[in-house]
C-alpha cells in the first residue's frame, strides 16, 4: 500500500495525529471510490489513490461543506420565514376575531343608552320600569361576556385617551371628572366610544 506525503496542514502536528490525519483521508478516498465504483478491487484502489489530487481533493471537500453549510443556513432562514408567518397569521386571526363584534357592539351602545334614559325617566314604582332595568342588566352582561366593559370615570382623573370633555364641572376638582353625560365604553381594550364628561378646572 503506498502512502501519499502528508498534507502541508499537519506538517507541524506529532507524529501520531498526522498518520491519523493520513488514515482518516484514505478511509474517505476509499468511501468515495466504493460510491462511484461498488465493485472495485483493493489493487485498483491504491492506484486510484495514488493518482488524486490531494489537494483538489480538499478543495472539493471543502467546497462541499460550503454547500451543506449554506444548504443547511438557507433552511434555517425558510423554516424561521414560515414559523414567522405562521405567527402573523395566528395574530391576525386572534386580533380579527377579537373585533368582528365591534362595529355591531357600537350600534347597540345606542339602545343601552336608550335603556339608561327610561330608566333615569321612569316610576321607581312602575313595573315596565323594573322590566327595562332588567333587560338592560342582561343586554350588558352579554356585552361584557363579548369583551365589552363600561367607562363610567366620575371621581377619576381626566384621560383625553378615555374621556371626551364637553364642559366645565364647577365643584370638581382640578383635571378630575365631574359630571358624566355619556358613559364610556371598551372593546377587549379598545375603545369603542370615550365617556362625554365635565371637567374640573
Amino acid at each position: 500500500m503506498s502512502e501519499q506525503a502528508p498534507n502541508h496542514e499537519f506538517d507541524t502536528q506529532d507524529p501520531k495525529a498526522a498518520q491519523s490525519n493520513i488514515d482518516r483521508e484514505n478511509s474517505v478516498l476509499e468511501e468515495t471510490i466504493e460510491e462511484f465504483d461498488p465493485k472495485v478491487n483493493d489493487g485498483d484502489k491504491e492506484t486510484i489513490k495514488s493518482e488524486i489530487d490531494l489537494d483538489a481533493f480538499h478543495e472539493r471537500i471543502a467546497e462541499l461543506e460550503g454547500e451543506v453549510k449554506q444548504a443547511k443556513e438557507q433552511t434555517a432562514r425558510a423554516n424561521a420565514e414560515a414559523y414567522n408567518a405562521q405567527k402573523r397569521m395566528e395574530q391576525e386571526a386572534d386580533k380579527s376575531k377579537k373585533f368582528a363584534l365591534q362595529k355591531f357592539a357600537k350600534e347597540l351602545l345606542e339602545v343601552v343608552d336608550n335603556l339608561e334614559r327610561a330608566i333615569e325617566n321612569g316610576n321607581e314604582e312602575d313595573p315596565v320600569t323594573e322590566g327595562v332595568k332588567l333587560t338592560h342588566k342582561a343586554l350588558l352582561n352579554v356585552l361584557n361576556k363579548h369583551g365589552v366593559e363600561v367607562i363610567d370615570p366620575k371621581g377619576d382623573e381626566f384621560n383625553a385617551d378615555l374621556h371626551e370633555a364637553v364642559g366645565i364641572d364647577t365643584e370638581a376638582a382640578a383635571n378630575t371628572v365631574g359630571d358624566v353625560l355619556q358613559k364610556g365604553y371598551s372593546l377587549n381594550g379598545r375603545l369603542l366610544r370615550p365617556a362625554m364628561v365635565r371637567v374640573g378646572a
